[in-house]
């Protein structure tokens, strides 16, 4: 396909012009810039070109996304326009990491470490809401528990409670792994630095407190120096800063100690100082800090809880925009480990689903089908934890579905923290995020719900249709005044054409053309696994469907097969994508996994070349499951049907369990 110069010469005199361009690259679907300045952006006039199907900011660079087969050419025009040098992947991640504050960098090194463990996370918290609702008094009988009245039932309850806690017992070790390994040292010696301070030998964090008072704790006498012989079950901070001091320490020696001994040195010296300062120094301070901040916190809960709801509860939302609401996974950990419980996570939980509600609303209110689909299925993935589809797609695009979003739940916020309403884990979000409130709080948490489902859904939908009465006023003022057709765009984003003549007229949307005869494709499952809805993907690209239509699998395997007969109209250079194309024309993006270009081809195998013709079930490429994994990675593989083929009428998408080259996913209508 061909590119208009002149589209090209566009984008880059909307992200400032080529000075204001430090570097650029491009990955599967969109440019990615590196700007000196990003509030130089014309957003208004990216949205215009019709190479473009989104733009978003992320982490330092300024993505633009065009869609596969057609960025690698964009890419190409621009760096002959600008003149400037092509940038690797990694060359552009570094300067835009140079252009986030201390703050921003900060942040992201949370971010790195923890969302890496939070699948360990998230099954303990459901396996303890599990073993909650088993154990709870009062939950199915009075003042009994399931286990007391049904003996049979305690056994199972207390394995399921064994393999509950093992994440948030050992939290260090994973901890220690995800940290080093983000620091630079290996993640193996991670593991053991975590293991160390919670090894059986010490005196458990949660029981520090009733030895301090009984004047038991027991120490270790080192030539007269007296030091804690206790352990850090439950905490953040010295684990963190250990791992820290052990990767930079692992890497000073890699650098210095000769090949040969590196064995019998670099490991040995490098757990012995780190796990000495860790017991002296490290841990005693760190320890401290901790409870202080865990103090500070609880003062302010016990003293100003109304105000604390407010503003946590309410704010919630812009810090997942900021995208400093990681930050808060540490500080919910901490809670947790010292006082057995956080009172932050439950107001989690209703923002999760105050944005969800608002997104839904926006249904009753938005004109343009898309958008009205959009908004129910962000809607679903915001109730089950995952806000950034609802946010990003709709909430914030059109502003006040956000703002009502974030008044239902800073009202929810204050009604937990006034009734002391606290989650036993984390990980759980949205709806089901009852399953990790202790179950004497459930009454007031499901008002909570509430609350947070009716405010925000009633003032959407009336604002929001207020709002289009009056933008329909002014369209029929304009229309009486001027004789000729004019134009209209709603708040939905629909452009409409009305004539004088007769005010009900509209011009037929390309879905709506149902009269030439249509031939269907359909497309089965290229891997096996669980097939989801696009908006559970973890890319507002993708998410947002700003390359198309689609279905994404959450991979159970690690093998990718040919949907259909096909001819493979491109591989991408790093191996985690592919385009295919049938004998209609249609094309067909499958992209293993979200952000690993980064891994630039490591863990994958791709089995075909550009040019060849594949059949139905032919192996295309494998993936290493592990590499994708402990490099953070999210494994979900988005099949796409890129927009801009004329040839397609509709696309249908089925979800559920799936296997490969046996189940379809989609089912694409084409025109003629």
């Amino acid at each position: 396909m061909a590119i208009d110069k002149k589209q090209v010469e566009e984008i880059v005199r909307a992200v400032g012009g080529k000075e204001n361009i430090e570097a650029a690259t491009h990955c599967v679907t969109r440019l990615r810039f590196a700007l000196y300045d990003e509030s130089k952006v014309d957003t208004e006039s990216l949205d215009q070109n019709d190479l473009v199907k989104g733009q978003f900011s992320s982490q330092g660079q300024f993505q633009v996304v065009i869609g596969p087969g057609l960025v690698d050419k964009v890419y190409d025009e621009m760096i002959q326009i600008t003149g400037g040098d092509r940038s690797s992947k990694d060359d552009v991640k570094a300067v835009a990491g140079k252009k986030q504050n201390p703050i921003q960098r900060a942040i992201k090194t949370l971010s790195d470490i923890f969302i890496p463990i939070l699948p360990a996370i998230i099954t303990a918290g459901l396996l303890l809401g599990i073993n909650n609702i088993l154990t709870g008094p009062g939950i199915f009988f009075d003042g009994k528990s399931l286990v007391d009245v049904y003996p049979a039932w305690k056994d199972l309850a207390s394995i399921i409670n064994t393999i509950a806690s093992t994440a948030f017992t050992f939290l260090p070790a994973l901890i220690g792994w995800a940290a080093v390994k983000r620091f630079g040292g290996s993640p193996l010696l991670g593991i053991v630095l975590g293991l160390i301070l919670v090894h059986p030998d010490l005196l458990s964090a949660y029981g520090y407190a009733d030895a301090v008072n009984n004047g038991t704790v027991p120490t270790w006498n080192l030539f007269g120096w007296e030091i804690e012989k206790i352990g850090y079950q439950g905490q953040v901070l010295p684990v963190l800063v250990s791992a820290y001091l052990l990767a930079k320490m692992e890497i000073f020696l890699n650098k210095r100690v000769h090949d040969s001994i590196k064995l019998l040195v670099v490991a040995p010296v490098t757990l012995l100082i780190t796990g000495f300062l860790a017991f002296t120094i490290i841990g005693p301070v760190t320890f401290a800090i901790a409870n202080a901040i865990t103090s500070g916190l609880i003062y302010v809960y016990d003293s100003y809880a109304a105000l604390g709801g407010l503003i946590y509860g309410g704010l919630y939302a812009l810090l997942v925009i900021t995208g400093m609401h990681h930050t808060f996974l540490a500080v919910d950990v901490q809670l947790i480990g010292s006082q057995g419980g956080t009172f932050l996570w439950p107001m989690l939980a209703l923002s999760n689903i105050a944005q969800g509600s608002a997104a839904l609303a926006m249904m009753l209110v938005l004109r343009e089908k898309k958008m009205r689909g959009l908004a129910a299925t962000s809607s679903v993935s915001a109730f089950l934890g995952v806000t950034e589809p609802a946010i990003f797609g709709v909430n914030i695009r059109y502003r006040y579905p956000f703002i009502f979003g974030m008044v239902g739940s800073a009202i929810g916020g204050v009604l937990l923290t006034m009734n002391n309403v606290q989650a036993t884990s984390i990980g759980v979000g949205g709806v089901p995020g009852f399953l990790s409130i202790f179950p004497n709080k459930w009454g007031i948490f499901f008002i909570g719900m509430a609350i947070v489902l009716v405010v925000p859904f009633v003032l959407t939908v009336l604002f929001g249709r207020a709002k289009l009465r009056k933008e329909d006023r002014s369209a029929s003022n304009e229309t009486v005044n001027e004789p000729k057709a004019a134009t209209s765009q709603s708040a939905s984003g629909v452009t409409s054409s009305t004539a004088k003549t007769d005010p009900n007229q509209r011009t037929r949307s390309a879905a709506q053309v149902g009269d030439e005869a249509v031939n269907t494709l359909e497309i089965m499952a290229p891997l096996t696994g669980q097939a989801v809805s696009l908006e559970q993907v973890p890319d507002p690209a993708f998410a947002e469907k700003q390359m198309g239509e689609g279905v994404a699998i959450e991979p159970s395997g690690n093998l990718v097969v040919a949907p259909f007969d096909a001819q493979v109209a491109h591989v991408i250079k790093s191996k985690h994508a592919v385009i295919l194309e049938h004998a209609s024309g249609l094309q067909v993006l499958i992209h293993v996994g979200i952000n690993t270009v980064s891994l630039k081809g490591e863990g994958f195998n791709m089995h075909v070349e550009a040019g060849e013709h594949v059949k139905a079930g032919q192996k295309l490429l494998e993936f290493d499951r592990k590499v994708i994994e402990d490099a953070g990675y999210p494994l979900i593989t988005p099949i796409i049907i890129p927009d801009g083929q004329d040839m397609v009428e509709r696309v249908e998408v089925t979800t559920g369990d799936v296997t490969s080259n046996q189940n379809g996913v989609l089912k694409v209508h084409l025109k003629g």
